[in-house]
């Protein structure tokens, strides 16, 4: 059983191929510069442990090309891996908002890719390009059943306590204006990984996707109560290049008394803020290295971002009356041992204590990083989004 897995973003698509009996990848890549004057295809296969690597370049104009032009490499005779597109009996789709439409996994119809436009206002980056790979993908790979898995589904159990802002009620009930959250994929796929390691499906489990885009999630027994992102995937973490968490106040005060223009709002707050407002710099690698020289700004920048993680595991301990382990993910997650350290700093109330020598052994799905004695866990475990999708269309296609 083999499973498309698609990203489809409004110049580009990734895409990973998965053989759903070993839940391995077959093939994966990214069609890049799609609509520019010289696109690219990246395309790489791991058959029989080996790994090889193809990169093209041409004229895309549309993603219809470009994954025209990956159907054609996943078959072909020499690099392919597989004989015939009806091979993929799924493609499984990443859509960022469902909402409060859609609270899971489903078969892509008609109806749901009209659902899916009426939702464009609340994600205008990402859902008309998610929303083009559907449709693009129903005519490469025809006999295929088409599935969407959206980012916001998994955090669809949050309370209403929780997720609505105090506001007057024809904000939410007119205008739907609420928490939704988002990276809903990775929190599911890492906070069962983390409930299987623990084994106590009843686990209080905070976890915590920091990439160039971070959020967090409280999971009290494998159920989402609360999240950092928000109606939009602002809120919350200090990011790359997003502010997180802001006074509303700043939004008035720059427009009314410095004439900024929402859009002006807009760029500040989502492109221009975060580690790349504070320091300049966008690849923490080169933030934590000018730390290490002394760099003022650089050291400020580490304080806050781990202050802000901090904040949010003390919030989120208290939503659940307790915490029996977090779980860094994700690629600054993941790969960043000065981050988990500042972290998992002054934290003993909780339970959480972090070993450096354990932090340095990456040789298990499941790392354990705390010391013997600590009360709380401190987990690593790598997220894939791409699995959870193939796992979620698998299962809706049984």
């Amino acid at each position: 059983m083999n499973i498309l897995v698609i990203n489809a973003g409004s110049s580009s698509i990734k895409y990973q191929l998965i053989d759903m009996n070993t839940e391995l990848p077959l093939a994966s890549g990214i069609v890049e510069r799609i609509g520019l004057e010289e696109g690219v295809v990246k395309y790489k296969t791991f058959v029989n442990g080996e790994e090889k690597k193809l990169t093209e370049t041409f004229p895309i104009p549309d993603h219809a090309v470009g994954l025209k032009r990956v159907a054609e490499l996943l078959t072909d005779e020499k690099v392919g891996v597989i004989s015939d597109p009806s091979e993929i009996k799924a493609v499984g789709h990443r859509l960022v908002h469902g909402a409060e439409s859609f609270t899971e996994t489903v078969v892509i119809t008609d109806e749901v890719k009209a659902k899916v436009k009426e939702l464009f206002p609340l994600a205008p980056l990402h859902n008309p390009a998610n929303l083009v790979g559907v449709e693009v993908a129903e005519k490469v790979f025809p006999n295929a059943t088409q599935v969407g898995v959206f980012d916001t589904a998994f955090h669809q159990t949050i309370p209403e306590k929780a997720f609505r802002y105090a506001l007057p009620e024809k904000f939410y009930s007119e205008m739907r204006i609420r928490k939704y959250g988002f990276h809903g994929t990775s929190h599911k796929f890492i906070s069962e990984k983390a409930i299987e390691y623990l084994g106590n499906k009843d686990a209080k489990i905070i976890t915590i996707h920091l990439g160039n885009g971070a959020s967090m999630a409280a999971v009290n027994g494998g159920v989402c109560v609360d999240t950092t992102m928000g109606m939009g995937p602002l809120s919350g973490l200090i990011m790359g290049t997003r502010s997180g968490d802001i006074d509303p106040a700043i939004v008035f005060y720059l427009a009314e008394q410095k004439g900024f223009s929402v859009q002006e709002i807009s760029d500040l707050l989502n492109k221009e803020s975060g580690v790349k407002g504070l320091t300049g710099l966008t690849d923490m690698r080169d933030v934590e290295k000018a730390e290490r020289e002394g760099d003022k700004a650089c050291i400020l920048a580490l304080e806050m971002y781990a202050y802000r993680v901090k904040h949010f595991i003390g919030s989120y301990a208290a939503a659940m009356n307790g915490v029996d382990a977090i779980v860094f993910t994700a690629g600054i997650g993941e790969n960043d041992t000065s981050i988990r350290k500042m972290v998992c700093e002054n934290m003993s109330y909780l339970g959480i204590e972090w070993d450096a020598e354990k932090d340095n052994v990456r040789d298990k799905d499941v790392n354990e990083i705390n010391t013997d004695n600590a009360k709380t866990k401190v987990l690593i475990i790598p997220t894939n989004e791409e699995l959870e999708i193939a796992k979620q269309s698998l299962e809706l296609i049984k």
